[in-house]
């Protein structure tokens, strides 16, 4: 196929995927669910398990073969710039304020999802087609272990402000958690990344460039940064040199992590954290979320949902392996937050609400699974089992964390009443 009919498909696609992408967002929204759980909905719903069902010539006539690598490239600018965005919005004061109980929030729902997950790898390891067969056991563990642990902590933050518990000691524990959380595992998955299909020297390449990266942009990174902020007016529209040297250096950055083995979204979520925040921060949100939210990252979710397999799940072979994953996820992260937050003194709301909101996977999941069925590390079978989980564990999030809350007003208010 070539370059002019490839670029016909991919503007097809797109039309088609913003279409089902906002509808499906808007249907979400009615039933009381964020949009991200619509438009994952239908990232799955456009690919083999529903359209491919019910239409398989339409659909494979609408995304050949051919025509993926595209639809992949725009996906990942889209969850790139995304995860520059959430570093643009990290607050690392959160990591200073109740840093006890985050910390044992945060240990325990990072020990003991991959407990369960070292549990369950002896087994799983030996499952044909969930993992590689390249794959050794300790990789294998470690990421079942950061699937089964990593947080939505995008739309935990979005949830928290949207109830205006930003700055409430419940909001400021779940933001911490999660932060902890997210960071823990992504730092296991590159050191999974780095080692996986190669030497281990390859392997330390990734790593220690990972961390000269962090460092160098935690310390001069900043100081070379921040004169970026001062080329933004007040008040005004953000100047376009301003924009292009801050779009050129996500584009750098993103290369770097790609090229020294770990994935693009490192370089643009570090990059994000280290922007002096303020007007420039502010202005380049109002400038890319439309573009990125509406347009690249459905992009994401549809290719996502090309490579899930619903029937795999269902298969009698991976029947099993579904169930015990979903167990040890939904389980794993739920209660033993809710737990550890009890035992740290929190109250039974808060402790509740911790549990429901550090449960969400969402679009953190997304990319995580993607990064490993891009790498061969997970087959499809794996990979649409996580997006199972993904979006149920998203969809519980918010109605379960909206009817705590309600049930604790209630309780407060009884004694009032009488």
């Amino acid at each position: 196929m070539s370059t002019p009919q490839l670029s016909v498909y991919f503007f097809l696609q797109v039309g088609v995927i913003i279409l089902a992408c906002r509808a499906a967002g808007a249907l979400a929204r009615r039933i009381g669910q964020p949009q991200v759980v619509g438009e994952m909905i239908a990232g799955v719903a456009l690919g083999p398990s529903l359209f491919g069902a019910l239409a398989p010539g339409m659909q494979g006539a609408l995304f050949p073969a051919a025509s993926l690598d595209m639809l992949y490239v725009g996906g990942q600018v889209g969850v790139g710039l995304y995860m520059f965005l959430v570093g643009t919005e990290f607050n690392v004061a959160h990591l200073q304020a109740r840093y006890r109980s985050a910390l044992a929030v945060s240990w325990a729902g990072i020990a003991v999802p991959f407990a369960l997950a070292f549990a369950l790898a002896p087994w799983l390891h030996e499952v044909p087609g969930l993992f590689s067969p390249q794959a050794r056991f300790l990789e294998t563990a470690l990421f079942l272990g950061a699937a089964i642990a990593i947080t939505a902590f995008p739309m935990l933050a979005r949830i928290i402000q949207e109830r205006g518990l930003a700055g409430s000691p419940l909001g400021t524990l779940a933001l911490t958690a999660g932060a902890m959380d997210d960071a823990a595992a992504w730092c296991i998955l590159a050191v999974v990344l780095a080692s996986f299909g190669g030497s281990w020297g390859q392997a330390w390449i990734a790593i220690i460039g990972g961390i000269v990266y962090l460092a160098l942009m935690l310390s001069v990174g900043r100081r070379w940064l921040r004169p970026l902020a001062n080329r933004v007016p007040l008040d005004g529209p953000l100047p376009a040199q301003t924009f292009a040297v801050v779009m050129a250096l996500f584009f750098f950055c993103a290369w770097a992590m790609d090229a020294i083995g770990l994935h693009a979204v490192f370089g643009g979520f570090v990059l994000g954290i280290c922007l002096p925040r303020g007007a420039l921060t502010d202005r380049l949100r109002a400038t890319l979320q439309t573009v990125v939210v509406v347009l690249l990252l459905p992009l994401f979710f549809t290719y996502s949902g090309l490579k899930t397999q619903l029937s795999l799940v269902f298969d009698a072979a991976m029947l099993l392996p579904a169930i015990a994953i979903l167990l040890a996820s939904f389980g794993g992260k739920a209660v033993a937050c809710w737990a550890a937050a009890r035992l740290a003194g929190e109250t039974s709301r808060d402790a509740m609400a911790i549990g429901a909101l550090m449960n969400a996977r969402g679009l953190m999941e997304l990319i995580i699974i993607n990064i490993g069925l891009q790498a061969g590390l997970i087959g499809p079978s794996l990979f649409s089992i996580l997006v199972v989980m993904a979006i149920l564990t998203t969809l519980m999030a918010t109605p379960l964390f909206n009817r705590i809350m309600r049930s604790a007003s209630a309780a407060e208010a009884e004694p009032s009443a009488r």
